[in-house]
């Protein structure tokens, strides 16, 4: 319980916004936004599906043309990473 809100409280403290790029039918994607949720994490849903100017800013932050993206202050995530991201959260 108490890292819920160490992890939220970091956030708020760098002032670091979380975003996923994801789509609606992508089962990783669903798996970042609960992980994200369960830990207490605010973060801004992008559905690059139905968002093609999104799925281009996705494109030019990542590299890369699959989801999910996590972006977590100036740090980018590609792919579902439980490890990466809690280590990101952390910092």
């Amino acid at each position: 319980m108490k890292r819920k809100s160490q992890n939220k409280k970091v956030v708020k403290e760098k002032n670091s916004k979380v975003k996923v790029y994801s789509t609606s039918t992508c089962f990783w994607c669903m798996k970042t936004k609960e992980f994200l949720k369960n830990k207490g994490i605010e973060f801004e849903d992008i559905n690059v599906g139905e968002d093609k100017k999104a799925a281009k800013e996705m494109i030019k932050i990542s590299g890369q043309m699959g989801v999910p993206v996590i972006v977590i202050g100036k740090e980018v995530i590609v792919g579902y990473d439980e490890e990466r991201i809690d280590k990101v959260l952390e910092k």
